[in-house]
């Protein structure tokens, strides 16, 4: 009976932990309680693998005004517009966790979502 509960248990955890778990392109609430897609899309340049070009997806309701990049090597940029594309070159290769706060605006005020990714740079 000890040997049954012990399984179980792990069973359960084992459920508990891969239900919880985040990926980078999750349904996610904005700050106005909007359920959205906030996807990070990355491709690197034809031409340099070192140029990375970054925008965001947003389907929510709400007006997106501006994307705060953080690129993972100590630089940032801002971009006002809705789909926030930039181009960004690193210095050298690695993976970088890129962030981007979303600026999203309503009826006079506004918030801010922040959904990450890991980029890998040859």
């Amino acid at each position: 009976m000890k040997k049954v509960k012990v399984a179980l248990m792990f069973i359960a955890v084992f459920f508990v932990i891969n239900s919880c778990s985040k990926s980078d392109d999750e349904a996610i609430v904005d700050c106005f309680g909007d359920s959205i897609l906030t996807e990070l899309k990355h491709s690197a340049d034809g031409t340099n693998p070192k140029i990375i070009n970054y925008s965001i997806q947003y389907s929510g309701s709400n007006t997106v005004t501006s994307v705060k990049w953080t690129f993972g090597d100590g630089k940032t940029e801002t971009i006002n517009s809705s789909t926030g594309a930039v181009s960004h070159t690193y210095s050298a290769a690695g993976t970088f966790e890129v962030k981007a706060d979303v600026t999203l605006k309503k009826d006079g005020g506004s918030c801010t979502v922040s959904p990450k990714k890991s980029v890998t740079v040859n």
